[in-house]
């Protein structure tokens, strides 16, 4: 099954996006945007940069885990993973984004 993405308002009524493996496993998630339209185009961002690995910042946190956002041309994050355990956990979230955003639906949940 292919990913998708999931367009849903949140409880401060702002538009966020989420991009789910074909698991339904959550790799993705975005900040809140106030117009429906910048969050569809946020879609469109990480479709277009998913597939360009220099375009992840891999980190760590203050906790010891692992994460990873993914960011435009411009720099800025358009997208943020969950936590992970190891480094290895983190870097097959990167390839699952990879392999799931350029090609994966938009669920309309708003």
């Amino acid at each position: 099954m292919a990913g998708k993405f999931e367009l849903y308002t949140d409880n401060a009524g702002e538009y966020r996006f989420r991009l789910k493996a074909g698991n339904g496993e959550n790799i993705l998630a975005s900040e809140g945007y106030k117009q429906k339209s910048s969050a569809e185009n946020g879609i469109e961002s990480v479709k277009k940069n998913a597939s360009e690995d220099a375009r992840y910042e891999r980190k760590e946190t203050t906790a010891g885990k692992h994460m990873f956002n993914l960011k435009a041309t411009n720099g800025q994050v358009i997208g943020t993973s969950q936590s992970y355990a190891s480094a290895s956990g983190r870097d097959g979230g990167i390839e699952s984004v990879k392999s799931n955003a350029p090609d994966a639906r938009i669920e309309d949940l708003t």
